[in-house]
């Protein structure tokens, strides 16, 4: 599934705990600020670009797997990789790659008839019902496939139930705070509730009674705030958590008579179609990753991105829901047959039933010099112990050298440094960087904050493609060994560790390299490796 984005409803501050930040918001560009000139624990990208000042780049191509991408966008538009080989709408595959009129990219998640996957079910529901059949009914065994079936059936009918429960809570608030603001104007004969309107209340009524101490409860916490803001807010956790129950987890509900595909097939070629916007899907994920790498800089609207000389291939995989291997592994492949020396993976899940399909794409990407950057996740876990598919670790001890996994961290320093839902890991998470309430762009030609991993393996994403656009000559492995060496280090940092309320750890046991990607020491890193070799 998509890195689910974390952010802060009315629901959340009412009756979830939330993160919260030491200090302030931060400038809407703070993930490309510098800690010294700005106060504020970004990747130097600007201190960056004055190094590199007077000197010439060449192009980058980096592609986006995710949910898909509003190429259409002001601050997109100029930065989107256009397939020169291929001529738009005429029906034929020009390029004989396999995908017909694919000249943005290409779509694994929709059909030949151009409609698209927007909602689809978890692997775990798909894994169940695979297993069901089999294993249901057989005695229990200490057999590694029976113990597989265990895990996954556990999983599933813990999950589907907190999914049911959760739309049910989020869909009756809603509800009540509606209910009974109107109820309750009504009652008083006022237009607008008060605190002070509501302590006067005296009645024998059960269902005032209810009324009454609903929004007694209510009214001090949400201050001036609409009632109808209010409740409009909790849209979101309606919406998400019903997807859930209604579609991710049900048994039912298969997506793939949309695409057309032999689901069983993981070789096949040119299934889908080329909308890599993704028409009435939500594609806000990949147009705000998309941002974060290559917003045009310098055109005085919007934001810049990260990186000055890129240009943004668009492969849709990533639905809401969980993405399947036989997608990503051929959205890997797609990207690294068309040029992409980058690819940004902002997705995860926790099974993987054709992890070795996926492992070769990644194999293969590795062999053509392509560089991986993947989210971590957004779930507060040590990844060393807990599985985030898909992974670097490909079997038999061997490491992908081309993969960079990307943890999530905040502007200010202190023990709020490490995002509170990132995911980490002192042997599986490679770097952290800029997560939280990072502004970028949203479909419709809008802006919009968003904070989880998938922010931050885009910025990480963006140095790398910086990087590489002053010194081509560079591999994947040197680029990743550079961002490796290059971060910015807070060695005795003692931070909130992810996914507690208040145990403590050192910053730099949350990942291999134990600090934040850095722009300005990664460009300086490199020119000294490129110096010295001469």
């Amino acid at each position: 599934m998509k890195m689910k984005i974390i952010y802060l409803a009315v629901s959340a501050i009412l009756f979830i705990s939330a993160p919260t930040l030491a200090q302030e918001s931060p400038a809407e560009n703070w993930f490309n600020q510098d800690a010294q000139e700005n106060m504020a624990n970004g990747v130097s990208t600007e201190k960056a670009y004055e190094y590199l000042k007077g000197r010439e780049s060449k192009t980058v191509i980096v592609a986006v797997i995710d949910s898909g991408t509003d190429i259409d966008h002001e601050d997109l538009k100029d930065v989107v990789w256009t397939n020169t080989d291929e001529i738009a709408g005429n029906g034929i595959d020009d390029d004989h790659n396999g995908f017909v009129d694919d000249v943005h990219g290409w779509n694994f998640i929709g059909g030949k008839d151009g409609k698209n996957v927007g909602v689809d079910t978890y692997e775990v529901t798909r894994e169940y019902i695979r297993l069901k059949p089999k294993y249901e009914n057989k005695k229990e065994s200490k057999k590694p496939d029976y113990l597989y079936w265990v895990k996954v059936r556990d999983a599933y009918l813990a999950d589907a139930e907190k999914a049911q429960t959760q739309y049910s809570f989020y869909d009756s608030l809603r509800s009540s705070i509606l209910r009974y603001n109107k109820l309750m104007t009504a009652y008083l004969d006022i237009d607008k509730l008060t605190v002070d309107a509501i302590a006067g209340v005296q009645s024998e009524d059960e269902l005032i009674k209810t009324a009454t101490g609903f929004m007694a409860n209510l009214l001090p916490k949400i201050g001036d705030m609409p009632i109808e803001e209010v409740a409009e807010s909790l849209d979101g956790a309606v919406e998400h958590f019903g997807n859930q129950a209604n579609y991710a987890y049900s048994l039912e509900y298969d997506t793939r008579k949309i695409v057309g595909d032999d689901p069983a097939n993981l070789k096949e070629v040119g299934y889908g179609n080329n909308d890599v916007i993704g028409k009435d899907t939500d594609n806000f994920h990949g147009t705000h990753v998309s941002g974060i790498i290559a917003a045009k800089r310098g055109n005085g609207i919007g934001i810049d991105g990260v990186a000055d000389n890129v240009q943004i291939m668009a492969i849709r995989a990533v639905p809401d829901g969980d993405e399947r291997d036989k997608d990503v592994a051929n959205a890997i492949r797609y990207a690294v047959d068309n040029g992409a020396q980058i690819i940004n993976m902002s997705f995860g899940k926790a099974f993987s039933p054709n992890k070795s399909y996926v492992d070769d794409a990644i194999k293969y990407a590795e062999s053509k010099g392509v560089l991986l950057v993947h989210a971590a996740g957004n779930s507060g876990k040590n990844t060393d112990v807990e599985n985030n598919y898909p992974t670097k670790n490909l079997g038999k001890k061997k490491v992908a050298g081309n993969w960079i996994e990307v943890g999530a961290s905040s502007w200010g320093e202190g023990e709020k440094l490490a995002a509170s839902f990132s995911n980490y890991g002192k042997v599986n998470v490679d770097i952290f960087a800029p997560g939280v309430q990072i502004y970028s762009t949203a479909p419709g030609n809008e802006y919009k904050n968003a904070q989880g991993t998938s922010m931050a393996s885009p910025v990480t994403a963006g140095v790398a493609a910086l990087v590489l656009s002053y010194f081509p000559e560079l591999t994947a492995a040197d680029l990743k060994e550079i961002l490796m060496k290059s971060v910015r280090r807070f060695d005795g940092l003692m931070v909130v560790k992810p996914g507690s309320k208040d145990e403590m750890v050192d910053f730099s046991e949350l990942s291999v390299s134990g600090g934040i990607v850095n722009a300005y020491e990664a460009v300086k890193l490199a020119d000294s490796r490129k110096i010295s070799s001469k």
